[in-house]
């Protein structure tokens, strides 16, 4: 499979770190270089890479450090790729201080929790399938809301580049593998996500990014209980809108 192999997350980031901590610009692979250039502009094959994990709970996995000049940088792998967590109730406050209203925020608990309860203690628990079949409506009048503009660059920012948490925000996402891999910047992240937020999708979604809960637990197995009660944002198409906006930066480009 292009842009993957058998590491998990883990590894994959420390071979990263090990493919560019301490190398001369020069001495990585050429898709390395190019990804260098690109985000740090002024360097030179000679210039030093400094490259660690980040220890802190914040979007960018690894910190590239070239010339005292730090980037942080969130790498994917794979597919189904989890962008984002948190409790929801957390995820109501973000809604309720961005004037979402309450009709809309009370179907949006029922969804997230599909047991026809607003606080997950309803008896009958229903897959995202099975909900849809009776509540498309009251979908679509979310997914309206969450991708106006301005609530979805909010979001963009919350999900994708910064955190709840955090006031440092990436500067670019890696898909893929130190010999295998494709990268979106900051600015192009929001313009990508931008650009699809009135496609359609009959899930809760936020442009391209889906929304769910981190486990419906429909059989009861109390070993994943608490993921009811966890919000998870998943960027399945993250490959495909990554080589989109490369396309589309290419065809706008002045030659």
């Amino acid at each position: 499979m292009p842009f993957n192999n058998s590491k998990n997350g883990f590894e994959n980031e420390f071979d990263f770190i090990l493919k560019l901590n301490n190398k001369k610009i020069k001495d990585v692979n050429f898709s390395l270089q190019l990804f260098l250039e690109d985000i740090f502009k002024e360097i030179n094959q000679k210039d030093i890479v400094k490259c660690y994990k980040n220890k802190e709970l914040q979007k960018s996995d690894i910190l590239i450090k070239i010339n005292n000049i730090t980037k942080r940088i969130s790498i994917k792998k794979g597919v189904k790729n989890s962008v984002h967590n948190e409790p929801i109730s957390e995820m109501i406050h973000f809604f309720i201080e961005n004037s979402m209203p309450r009709e809309l925020v009370i179907e949006f608990l029922k969804y997230h929790y599909a047991d026809g309860t607003t606080n997950g203690k309803g008896e009958k628990r229903l897959s995202v399938k099975e909900y849809k079949e009776n509540h498309q409506n009251a979908i679509d009048r979310i997914n309206e809301f969450i991708n106006k503009e301005d609530i979805l660059i909010k979001a963009i920012d919350r999900f994708v580049l910064k955190g709840r948490n955090s006031d440092e925000r990436i500067d670019a996402i890696i898909y893929g593998v130190p010999e295998d891999f494709i990268w979106i910047k900051k600015d192009d992240i929001c313009q990508i996500l931008l650009k699809k937020r009135n496609l359609y999708s009959s899930e809760i979604h936020f442009s391209s990014l889906s929304y769910q809960p981190l486990n419906r637990c429909i059989n009861y197995n109390p070993k994943y209980e608490k993921g009811r009660y966890i919000s998870q944002l998943k960027w399945y198409n993250i490959g495909d809108d990554i080589i989109e906006n490369m396309n589309d930066k290419f065809k706008n480009k002045k030659i």
